[in-house]
Parts: C-alpha cells; sequence; structure tokens
C-alpha cells in the first residue's frame, strides 16, 4: 500500500512523463508545419516527377515523409491526390512503403541524442521564439522549424529526466504493467492503441525509444510495441479514406495491408528467433549507455520497414489487384455533384491544391463554352434538343463556382503572398465564369420562349446575332490561351475583339431600331433581340477579365464590369 506522500511522487513523475509526450508531440507538429510550409514548392516539383517507376515512388514517399516527420501526413495526401486523380493506385502505392521508411527519421534523431546536442537544441527552440516576433514571413517560418526541432528534444529530455523516470515508484509501476501484458500479441496492441490515440507512429517510436534509454522497458517487448506502432499509423489515413472515392480508400487499405504483413511476419520471426534477434542488436550497439539502449531499438525500426518495403514492392501489382477485390466500384443510384481534380485533403499541399483548382477551372471554362455554343440551338433552328444537356452542364457550373470558393477561401489561409494574389485573382475568374454560363441559360431559354410563341428572328437579324457570336468563340479561345498557358502574347487581340464587339453592339442596335422603324422587323421579337446582343456583348467583357487575370487579379481595367 502507498503512503500519501509516494503517491504524490507517483503522481508527479507521470504528469512529468505525459508532459515531455505533450512537448514532443507539439515540437512535431511545429517542424512538420513549418517543412511542410517551407518544402510546398519542392513538393509539387517532386510530384509531377511521379511515374509508374516504383524505385522513384519509394524515394519520394520517403523523402516527403522525411521532410514532414509523419507517415500518416504523407498517407493522408496520397489519398487526396488519388481521389483528386492526379496520381493512380499504382503509382500510390510505392509512396505509401516509402512513407514507411521516411518515419525512421524521427526515432534516428531520437536515439542519437546526448547532453551537448540537447544544449544545442534548447538553444535552437528558444532563437525559433525570438524569430516568431519577426514581421518577415520567412523569418517566422525558420522560427517555426527551429521552435519545433527544439521542442521535440525538449520533451524528450522531459521524459527521460530524473523527475519522470528517476522515481522508483514509476520504475516498479511499468516492470508491473510489462509483467501483465508481456505477450506479443497484447504488446503490438499496446502499440497500435496508443500511436492510434496519438495520431502520430514517429512520436509513440520516439517514447518507446526514450522508455528503452532510461531502462524502464525491456528491449524484446519494445519490438512488438514497435511493430504495433506501424499498424496504429494506419488509422489515420483510413479515416481520411472515409467519404472518398473506392480508389482512395484502396489506398488506405494497401497502407494497412502492408503494415500488417511486415508486422506478421517480424512478429513471428522474433517470436520464434527472439534470442538471436536480441544478441544481433546488442552486439550491434554494445554497451549500457542511453544512446546504445536507444540506438537498437531505433535501428530495427529502420531494418523492419526497409525489409517490408524490398520484400512487398515486387508485389505492389498484387495488393492493387487485391485491394480492388475487396473495395469494388459502386455505381450510385443517383450520382452526387463532385469536383473532379480537387480533394478537400490537398489543403495540406498548397501549391499542388492551386494546380488541381486551375485544372477544374478550365473544367469549369470548358462547359460554360459548351453551353454558349447550345444555347443558341432553340433561336438557330427552333429545337430545344439541348435542353437537358444545357441545364445539366449549368447545373455543374454553379456547383463548381460554389464548392470551389469554399476550398479557396480555406486554402488562403496557409499560402505566401504570391499565392494569395493568384488565389484572389481565381475568385474573380470564377465568378466570370459563372456570369458567362447565366447568360448561356438567358440565351438558351429565349430561344425555348421564341418557340412557344411561334415567332423568329429574320434572317439579317439572325446573320446579325451570328457574326458577333463569331467574335465571341474566338475571344474564347484567346481567353482560355491566355489563362490555360499563361500566355500574355495574345491578350492585345483578346481586347481588340471585345472592342469590336462592343462596337458591333452599337452596330446592331441602331440596325435593329431602323428595321422596326421601317415596319422591316417583328415588334414582338424587338426585346429579345436587344438582350441577345446586349448579353454577348456582356459575354466578350467576362472573357477579357478570365484572360487579363493572369496580369491583373481583378481583369481588364478596360472592360466593363
Amino acid at each position: 500500500m502507498l503512503s500519501g506522500d509516494q503517491v504524490v511522487q507517483l503522481f508527479s513523475s507521470l504528469i512529468w512523463l505525459l508532459a515531455g509526450v505533450g512537448v514532443f508531440i507539439v515540437g512535431m507538429n511545429f517542424l512538420g508545419d513549418a517543412l511542410e510550409k517551407s518544402a510546398g514548392g519542392g513538393m509539387k516539383r517532386l510530384l509531377e516527377k511521379i511515374s509508374n517507376n516504383r524505385f522513384s515512388g519509394v524515394g519520394i514517399g520517403a523523402g516527403v515523409t522525411a521532410i514532414i516527420q509523419s507517415s500518416s501526413a504523407t498517407s493522408v495526401m496520397v489519398i487526396g491526390l488519388v481521389n483528386a486523380g492526379v496520381m493512380t493506385l499504382m503509382q500510390a502505392t510505392p509512396i505509401i512503403m516509402g512513407a514507411n521508411i521516411g518515419t525512421t527519421v524521427t526515432g534516428v534523431l531520437v536515439a542519437l541524442k546526448n547532453d551537448y546536442f540537447n544544449m544545442a537544441m534548447y538553444l535552437l527552440a528558444f532563437a525559433g521564439v525570438m524569430m516568431g516576433f519577426s514581421k518577415k514571413e520567412k523569418i517566422k517560418l525558420c522560427g517555426s522549424l527551429f521552435s519545433g526541432l527544439g521542442l521535440i528534444f525538449v520533451g524528450l529530455e522531459v521524459m527521460s529526466s530524473e523527475s519522470a523516470f528517476g522515481n522508483p515508484l514509476v520504475e516498479d509501476m511499468f516492470t508491473g504493467i510489462f509483467s501483465v501484458i508481456d505477450f506479443p500479441l497484447l504488446l503490438i496492441l499496446v502499440g497500435i492503441v496508443f500511436t492510434a490515440l496519438i495520431q502520430s507512429s514517429s512520436a509513440a517510436t520516439g517514447v518507446v525509444i526514450t522508455m528503452v534509454g532510461t531502462g524502464v522497458m525491456p528491449l524484446e517487448l519494445a519490438l512488438f510495441i514497435v511493430l504495433g506502432a506501424n499498424i496504429g499509423t494506419c488509422v489515420t489515413a483510413l479515416l481520411a479514406s472515409v467519404g472518398a472515392n473506392a480508389n482512395s480508400k484502396r489506398v488506405a487499405l494497401i497502407h494497412f495491408t502492408f503494415n500488417l504483413i511486415g508486422t506478421v511476419i517480424f512478429t513471428a520471426i522474433i517470436w520464434i528467433f527472439k534470442e538471436p534477434m536480441i544478441n544481433l542488436l546488442i552486439s550491434m550497439f554494445p554497451g549500457g549507455d542511453p544512446m546504445s539502449l536507444q540506438m537498437r531499438v531505433s535501428f530495427f525500426h529502420v531494418i523492419f520497414n526497409v525489409t517490408t518495403t524490398a520484400l512487398l514492392l515486387p508485389f505492389a501489382g498484387l495488393l492493387v489487384k487485391y485491394s480492388c477485390l475487396v473495395i469494388k466500384d459502386k455505381r450510385p443510384e443517383r450520382e452526387q455533384l463532385t469536383l473532379k481534380y480537387v480533394d478537400e485533403r490537398l489543403l495540406t499541399m498548397p501549391p499542388v491544391a492551386l494546380m488541381q483548382v486551375k485544372k477544374e477551372m478550365d473544367y469549369m471554362l470548358s462547359l460554360v463554352e459548351e453551353n454558349i455554343k447550345c444555347s443558341f440551338v432553340a433561336m438557330d433552328t427552333g429545337s430545344s434538343e439541348h435542353d437537358e444537356l444545357i441545364r445539366e452542364n449549368e447545373e455543374i457550373i454553379d456547383f463548381t463556382n460554389g464548392a470551389l470558393t469554399k476550398f479557396l477561401i480555406n486554402l488562403s489561409a496557409g499560402v505566401e503572398h504570391s499565392d494569395e494574389v493568384k488565389i484572389g485573382s481565381y475568385f474573380h475568374v470564377l465568378n466570370d465564369l459563372e456570369r458567362i454560363g447565366d447568360h448561356a441559360e438567358n440565351f438558351h431559354e429565349i430561344g425555348i420562349e421564341m418557340i412557344e410563341k411561334k415567332i423568329a428572328f429574320s434572317e439579317k437579324a439572325r446573320g446579325e446575332i451570328t457574326s458577333m457570336r463569331g467574335g465571341i468563340m474566338q475571344m474564347f479561345d484567346l481567353a482560355r490561351d491566355a489563362f490555360e498557358n499563361l500566355n500574355k502574347d495574345e491578350l492585345p487581340r483578346l481586347l481588340g475583339l471585345e472592342e469590336q464587339v462592343d462596337s458591333k453592339k452599337k452596330e446592331l442596335i441602331a440596325s435593329h431600331f431602323a428595321r422596326l422603324a421601317e415596319g422591316n422587323c417583328n415588334v414582338d421579337v424587338s426585346p429579345y433581340y436587344s438582350s441577345v446582343v446586349s448579353g454577348l456583348e456582356r459575354v466578350a467583357d467576362h472573357l477579357v477579365n478570365v484572360g487579363f487575370s493572369i496580369v491583373n487579379p481583378t481583369g481588364s481595367e478596360n472592360s466593363e464590369h
């Protein structure tokens, strides 16, 4: 029975231990966020090099995870990219495997710490805090990076201090716990649950390595908990796949299956050959000092992930087929509107997210152009054959406008100034495209009303509108080229065509009123003619805005708004 003082001491030690774990996790989040922001452009270039080469995929997965210090985050990114159609399932599989290798970097850093190293990290953390007061974004970002790296080792030092593990009562408590759960499958379960709770296998492994270094946890138990941590890290990816498409769920399943197979293989090896395995690790890092004890666990973590990747990489195709068998494509009873290229999970990768937003807007522009072309069929031929197509396209255009606007609002919170300007221009382009879509719908409705009223434009009036539309369709080509390819060379032509459309509008309205005065035009069609000509002129204004968005976020200053 513990006395009152012993209970207080035990409670105090556990508080120190939890505080150390908390500081460690906060440091990892700081470091990961800072590295992710500073390496955004590099990550974009890495992703642009994605190919079907399995080895390069493993390298990309390991590199990105080593940068952001989280295989879970990498897996969530990959799920987002697959869901958005940026990469295929076969390309994603080696990246997931490589992510497991990248996550071992944290363990190696934890194992290498010593007094001098810790002192340097404390100074780095202090320097980072001071840099955080700077008004310059780059210095503040470096400050976050230094603070995160320093806090990781502050947390580790708190965990391994006398205040946490120096109390014999704490050692006795953990000894009692480990004697109860001294069974491989239970230890693996502990690793799974602990990692799932803190959402980081790197942090879980760091805690285990520290506990081994202080002598609280025996090496043979630590190995099984590390294996469980590799399964526990899949929980984040599995949760991220909820609500995603079938391929994204398959990525999460492949991640889980990969780690599960590796854990089963290594569990069998350690269970059967425990003594030779322990002796091998001890012989590689002899001595009873904390660094040697910690390096044994850290190196085992590296061996596990590298070996599992080497064993399963040749079977990546089989893993993909297996995931497709387990998770089948379902045909929804009613197709729901979704973005074609953008996924919420891309918010963690602003450069890639902006690249996908642009693709989505290119698609929206193609729908708008199609609706403009189809909207005049009813007027020209007296047929309503495109009624359903125009309605469906307009529904997608309106949905895309709303969904992309919300996505860009969320994205704007974590981007650099140059990207803020780009996001601002995208807001304006979205508005212009949506307005063009509305005009197309209006042209179609005018055609339908004229069919119902059994009235039509005269041959001359129809020819004038067709001529004006020809200029508009040329403007679509120039605006698309400017927006998609950042081509400034055609902007003067685009502006020239818009000025011609303005002149054409004045000319056609004057011609129309002359026909009315002469009695050569049906009065009933007059409002429709004026609406069409004025609508086409406004479409031209919006197209100029789209094209000029690459040089001016709000469009051309010469165009009317």
